[in-house]
């Protein structure tokens, strides 16, 4: 098939045949097709053959980095409708196992950059909230994982519109690939100059980003406040 098509880029050839070997393998999240619609089930899949994600989230915690409770209210909040609520459970269920990206043997690298409004969401129950905050620091120190807050108080960026996530798969860089996710859909990004914009983007708001340091300072501060 890559012959008929084309395709004589080593990289590329070399990254595809990885990917469909892997693809052909059965992954965890089969056993939940029956809540996961296919967009959601391809994210899985990238993300459990992605080296390095980098996300900016404005208004949420990051799905890789949210505990049990606040997953919970946060697809139960943002639900479309009654249909999904017999479906929570398994959804949590999925978004922790997704996790599993962080601690394997080889694990994903993540760099979560975050809005400050996202650490100030109020629940009804503040020690979710709290719990939410204690993981991001305790991920934090983790050697593979980076979290970086953007203050309020910070002007508008290039990039700062909406949240997404490039998910990138070391030397084969052909294969990188943007997520957005919108309210009906989620849409992937490819080719290397529409990635290459993501990237430029995401790293224009790491440098306007507090520091790691900094950023747990500000996250054990809201944290206390609560």
């Amino acid at each position: 098939m890559l012959d008929a098509c084309g395709i004589t880029d080593e990289e590329m050839r070399s990254g595809l045949l990885r990917l469909t070997r892997e693809g052909a393998r059965r992954g965890w999240w089969q056993s939940y097709r029956s809540v996961l619609n296919p967009a959601y089930e391809d994210l899985i899949s990238l993300e459990s053959e992605a080296e390095q994600i980098s996300t900016w989230q404005p208004v949420m915690i990051p799905g890789l980095l949210q505990t049990g409770k606040y997953a919970r209210h946060i697809i139960s909040a943002t639900a479309m409708g009654d249909a999904i609520a017999d479906r929570v459970t398994a959804l949590v269920e999925v978004r922790l196992a997704r996790q599993a990206v962080l601690t394997r043997h080889n694990p994903l690298t993540l760099r979560a950059i975050i809005g400050e409004a996202a650490l100030r969401t109020r629940t009804e129950d503040l020690r979710i909230m709290s719990e939410q905050l204690a993981r991001l620091l305790a991920a934090g120190r983790w050697p593979n994982v980076t979290v970086q807050v953007l203050p309020l108080s910070h002007p508008p960026r290039v990039g700062q519109t909406g949240a997404y996530s490039i998910l990138g798969y070391g030397s084969h860089a052909s294969l990188d690939v943007v997520h957005i996710e919108s309210l009906t859909q989620a849409l992937y990004v490819e080719g290397r100059e529409n990635v290459a914009a993501y990237q430029d983007a995401i790293e224009t708001l790491g440098a306007c980003a507090l520091s790691a340091a900094d950023s747990a300072d500000l996250i054990t501060e809201i944290r206390d406040q609560i």
